[in-house]
């Protein structure tokens, strides 16, 4: 068994008292009390038990961050890069991360409240902004940090985002293509209950209308967020007789999809088909030909909101603060220029 507050109380000298307020950073204690228990904590190798400490000061020094359901997170690359970004962060600091995911929103603010009443937590990053935004009206009530990462359209006394311009990205990509003498374009984008679906497949629609290229519903495919369903809204694109010029994939699962439904059906990257998206980075180099598109800085992302948390658990910012992640188009060799 190792060391107590006990002990270290009987090595300097001191009450049990006032060995709590120095491991509880207190202010009322003499310079000379404060060194004395600190000299016996690294004498004795103290080591203190957070659930103790949890429930006799204010709580535990932990993070909470919301994913989606596992269903929609599986095989996703974003989530598992922007998760060890923010440990990495988080560990800097000496917080634990608590990773939660759930069923539907409603048992998600459910088991978020409950680790509230808790001081289970001191503050919660959420990896995707919901379009129905009553879940944040509803944490708002509780007075803890919450940062999201996308966007968020209201404004909120405890609620901050940090994300990057996906209409104006998509606006850019999609002008790319059109440059490039395009104008039959498709787009494989998510469903759209999160506001980065929402935005991205609106700056798709926005430049074909400024271009005066007509809008057409067969040509705007809702394909989910699971690889498979990548897959299968693929295959069925790429087998149509009506063959659009170019493809713009909203996200990793639908341009790995395009890739590898190409190489199974025979057509080649961009001489039958050009395709413009994101990715994350990490499949990039095993793109062939490499992609025409935005990577998005998943890493800078998590640090930067991390960042955001911590500097409000501390107090030590009073701005409402909504960041955005500045990106940029990379041109490679994914995409055709027609005569």
């Amino acid at each position: 068994m190792g060391p107590t507050i006990y002990d270290i109380a009987r090595v300097a000298n001191v009450s049990k008292s006032t060995v709590s307020r120095v491991l509880n950073n207190k202010d009322n204690i003499s310079e000379e009390s404060r060194n004395r228990v600190l000299k016996a904590i690294e004498e004795l190798n103290y080591q203190p038990n957070k659930l103790a400490r949890a429930l006799t000061s204010s709580g535990f020094d932990a993070i909470l961050v919301m994913s989606r359901s596992t269903k929609t997170t599986a095989g996703n690359t974003f989530f598992s890069e922007i998760i060890h970004s923010i440990s990495t962060r988080s560990e800097e600091e000496n917080f634990d991360v608590i990773i939660q995911t759930s069923k539907n929103s409603k048992d998600e603010l459910k088991k978020c409240i409950e680790k509230i009443r808790g001081k289970m937590i001191k503050g919660i990053l959420m990896l995707s902004s919901p379009a129905n935004e009553e879940f944040f009206k509803e944490l708002d009530n509780y007075e803890i940090p919450v940062v999201v990462i996308g966007r968020v359209e209201d404004n909120y006394r405890n609620v901050y985002s940090v994300d990057t311009d996906n209409f104006n990205d998509s606006y850019q990509l999609v002008q790319y293509l059109i440059d490039q003498g395009h104008t039959d374009i498709a787009c494989l984008h998510s469903s759209l209950d999160y506001h980065v679906s929402i935005d991205r497949l609106e700056g798709y629609k926005k430049c074909l209308v400024d271009n005066g290229i007509p809008l057409r519903s067969d040509r705007i495919i809702d394909s989910g967020y699971t690889m498979e369903r990548a897959y299968e809204t693929s295959e069925s694109l790429l087998k149509s007789k009506d063959l659009p010029t170019a493809i713009f994939a909203i996200d990793d699962l639908k341009v790995i999809g395009l890739y590898n439904t190409t190489t199974k059906l025979g057509l080649t990257i961009p001489n039958d088909i050009s395709i413009i998206g994101y990715n994350n980075g990490i499949f990039s180099p095993l793109f062939s030909p490499p992609l025409t598109g935005i990577e998005i800085p998943v890493m800078r992302l998590g640090e930067i909101a991390t960042d955001l948390l911590f500097k409000h658990i501390k107090n030590q910012t009073e701005k409402t603060e909504h960041i955005i992640v500045p990106t940029n188009l990379i041109e490679r060799k994914s995409v055709a220029k027609l005569n």
